[in-house]
Order: structure tokens, then sequence, then C-alpha cells
């Protein structure tokens, strides 16, 4: 089964709720990011523990369990090193990163789910200390995607919280389907 790249933009997160996932990052403090950030990441271990649902595609146009780990545990990498750039550079200037050739090229189905574990955990502590550097006006230092997007840390914060919880949100709900469907067979 093909995954369809996600051209979608989704800053409009941080203007409304989420309509799929149910995040609100209009109520996320700064202070809370980093905080959000550890527990998100500690939310994706058990998932990684679905040995079931793991490698399996459960629906059209979604990646498996594993997939999605690896894709959040890079989102933490990846906005780790944009958070860095925008407290020690003026406005910097975000290369485009391609999220469907990341799980193509990087193997994402293949790759070891405790490893990814433990990675994503890695990256996901790093992020939020990161983020607990910041004070004051550091909340309003700049910095811009290639599409146009333009974000301050503190607006940069509550986006990068989005995708890491609207990812749960996903996994979620195809362990459900897997339960009801084991039930079914089971019993």
């Amino acid at each position: 089964m093909t995954i369809a790249p996600d051209d979608k933009d989704w800053t409009w997160v941080l203007e409304r709720r989420c309509f799929e996932c149910g995040f609100d990052a209009t109520t996320v403090s700064t202070e809370a990011i980093a905080p959000l950030t550890r527990s998100t990441a500690d939310r994706w271990i058990p998932v990684l523990a679905e040995p079931a649902a793991l490698l399996r595609r459960r629906r059209q146009g979604r990646w498996s369990a594993l997939e999605y780990a690896c894709h959040v545990r890079d989102v933490f990498w990846l906005f780790d090193h944009r958070l860095h750039l925008m407290l020690e550079a003026a406005d910097p200037l975000f290369a485009n990163w391609d999220q469907d050739r990341s799980a193509t090229d990087g193997r994402y189905n293949e790759q070891d789910p405790t490893t990814v574990a433990d990675e994503l955990l890695a990256t996901a502590h790093s992020l939020a200390r990161t983020f607990e550097t910041v004070s004051g006006p550091g909340w309003q230092r700049t910095g811009r995607r290639t599409d146009g997007a333009a974000f301050t840390v503190a607006s940069f914060g509550r986006y990068m919280i989005h995708d890491p919880v609207h990812h749960l949100a996903d996994v979620a709900d195809d362990l459900r389907r897997l339960r009801d469907e084991t039930d079914t067979v089971g019993g």
C-alpha cells in the first residue's frame, strides 16, 4: 500500500482545535511545551511494544505504527535543530524537509522498534531541554520555512507538539481496530 505525500499546510492548528485528533494548540502555554514533549514521547513507548500493530498499515494512506514512531523521532530531532537555529541566528530560513522521502530513504518500516523507542525518547528529551533554555524575549525569536510559514519560538513549540499528539491518535485508532478484529476472531 503506497502512501500519498502529505502536502497539507498544518499551520492552521495554531489557530484552532484539530478536528482529527482533538488537540488544541491555542491552549498550550510556553511553560507546558517541554513537559508535553516529554510526556508525549513517553506515550509512544507502549505503542512500540505492540508487535502485531507495528509493521502493518491498517488503512489506506496511513503509515504503520513503527513508521509513525520513526517520523515522530525525526520530528523531535528536526525541531531541536531548528529551535537551535532560531535561538542562535536572526530569523533563519529552514531547509525544506520531505517527510515522505525521509520515511522511504530511512526505511522506517524496517527499523528496530526498541532502537526507535530509545531514539524517540532521547530526541524528545533533548528538544525539551532546549525549550527549557528559552525565557522572556527568547519566545518571540523567529524562523521561517521555505513555503513562507513564519514562526516565533512560542508558536513553533505549539505547532511541533501537535504532530506527535496527532500521530498518537492515528495509531490509537489503528490499535483499537486491531483489538476489535482480534476480539471478533477469537471470541
